[in-house]
């Protein structure tokens, strides 16, 4: 079979490995001119972990983690208020399984262990018209192709959605805030350490961690508010939108504002999730955030991309190309996994409320929700 699979950032390369592992002929198409770098500090987590570890990739995956010592809280003038070197805001508790790694890191590797993949950088997919002998694609570069299979693994606002399942506005749901991240230059000098600030009671907050040996920063910064209208590829009108919500912000956070400016990776993006009732039309499938989106609130984003990934191809394997078998099963095997791990947003975003009015929450157990799933074998 020959299969194109839409986005080269996580889901994309992983499939791609199982895909040729299966033997199906795998081509990549990404609209940017190549493996787009920056991103937050993501996580692999439960089943994720064991689907690294039957790549071969895991010691690699874990040799490349972001090494945390630790996390402050402080206020508006840099006074801490709180410190923990047991757990931090982005990667949870620190002697847990769970292996926190920049999304750029993982992506490469990703990537290379697939091997030999036929990628088209700069591209996208204009137009797909279906009918018994296959997908036909046509590029916005002119480039016209024929698949068997097409997988969008092009993220919350997914492209390849919005021409096969319809606007986006039927199956997002946004869970109002926003979140920004940039690299910047590690200007407080930190040692594998994050430092935060959110002012009580105003709805935004946002801090700074370092990576790469202490030699660079990932900035984070977010906001509540309602659905904003803007271009999400108009970079500078994203950095206008953060400038105008956090100018007049304490801390440091008017000079990590100005280093945003120069960042050739900067990312702002509501949290939101993805819902539909069905993954799959035809022989378009999607996968990760395309088609259900857990939002960063859920930490569970790269471990659900890299989970689906294997299940999608292997499904594909086990239906020897019948894509119509194969996505069903594809569907039934992750949907109370999905639906769990979407949970966890709301589950989380409601626990951080409770804890900043002063009050206790009880959710269901996360440690449980990721672990849920046992892979199969295919």
């Amino acid at each position: 079979m020959n299969i194109l699979i839409s986005g080269a950032s996580i889901g994309g390369p992983a499939l791609a490995y199982w895909l040729t592992r299966h033997g199906f002929d795998v081509t990549i198409v990404e609209r940017s001119n190549g493996l787009r770098p920056g991103g937050q500090a993501i996580d692999v987590r439960g089943p994720a972990l064991d689907v690294a570890a039957r790549m071969g990739l895991l010691e690699e995956i874990r040799a490349h983690r972001v090494q945390m010592r630790g996390m402050s809280m402080v206020d508006g003038e840099g006074n801490e208020v709180y410190r923990s070197e047991e757990h931090t805001f982005t990667g949870g508790e620190l002697a847990g399984p769970d292996i926190e790694i920049l999304r750029d890191d993982l992506s490469q590797i990703l990537a290379k262990a697939a091997g030999e993949v036929g990628y088209l950088f700069g591209d996208s997919i204009k137009e797909i018209v279906q009918d018994g002998r296959g997908a036909h694609v046509t590029f916005d570069s002119g480039l016209r192709r024929t698949f068997d299979v097409v997988v969008g693994a092009d993220g919350l606002h997914s492209n390849t959605r919005s021409l096969v399942f319809g606007p986006e506005s039927r199956f997002i749901r946004h869970l109002g805030t926003y979140l920004s991240v940039w690299t910047a230059p590690n200007i407080l000098g930190l040692d594998r350490w994050q430092i935060f600030h959110q002012m009580p009671g105003s709805g935004w907050g946002g801090g700074v961690m370092s990576v790469r040996g202490n030699s660079e920063a990932r900035v984070y910064m977010g906001f509540e508010s309602e659905p904003i209208a803007f271009d999400h590829r108009d970079v500078e009108a994203q950095k206008r939108i953060l400038r105008d919500r956090l100018g007049g912000a304490g801390w440091v956070f008017p000079e990590l504002l100005e280093h945003m400016w120069g960042a050739e990776d900067f990312h702002l993006d509501a949290m939101a999730q993805i819902h539909m009732d069905s993954w799959s039309s035809g022989r378009v499938a999607l996968l990760g955030d395309a088609g259900y989106c857990g939002s960063p609130l859920s930490g569970q984003g790269t471990s659900m991309a890299m989970v689906g990934a294997y299940v999608l191809a292997g499904e594909l394997a086990a239906a020897r190309g019948d894509h119509t078998a194969a996505f069903a099963a594809y569907e039934r095997e992750l949907r109370d996994y999905v639906r769990g791990n979407q949970e966890l947003a709301l589950t989380n975003k409601a626990r951080v409320e409770a804890q900043q009015a002063g009050e206790e929450y009880r959710g269901e157990d996360f440690g449980e929700v990721v672990g849920r799933l046992s892979l199969k074998d295919y």
